[in-house]
């Protein structure tokens, strides 16, 4: 069964933010990794850099396809998940916690209106996934 973490807010586009202070750890969600299968690559941005909400931050590739990671908040970059350039594996076994990819600084936290919580999540897949 999938797994959707209380503690932690969720795009449409299958980013997850856990949100401390003004600083939000992001990832991709657990039904993401599972529809993408194995991970293969991640590209991920500098630290230092700058997102903004809904636009994308890197790429992920599966052995079905590339996809891009579209951010869940604006901010600057703070700190990038190294580990992740050994170990893309960590993706898939642990997408919520050692699988975190980037730390951003929020720009304007009136955005995480926008995202939505674990229940509002679960509906949001279940309902994209039909009757698989």
């Amino acid at each position: 069964m999938m797994d959707f973490p209380d503690d932690l807010l969720y795009s449409r586009e299958h980013t997850w933010a856990r949100i401390d202070g003004n600083l939000a750890t992001i990832g991709i969600t657990d039904y993401a990794q599972e529809k993408l299968g194995e991970i293969l690559h991640v590209e991920l941005p500098q630290a230092d850099s700058y997102v903004e909400q809904d636009e994308p931050f890197g790429t992920i590739e599966s052995a079905k396809t590339v996809t891009e990671l579209i951010s869940p908040v604006s901010g600057e970059i703070v700190r990038v998940n190294e580990d992740m350039v050994d170990d893309v594996g960590i993706v898939n076994s642990d997408p919520y916690d050692t699988g975190w990819m980037i730390i951003v600084e929020i720009k304007d936290p009136g955005e995480l209106d926008n995202l939505l919580d674990s229940m509002e999540y679960k509906d949001y897949v279940g309902g994209e996934e039909g009757l698989d």
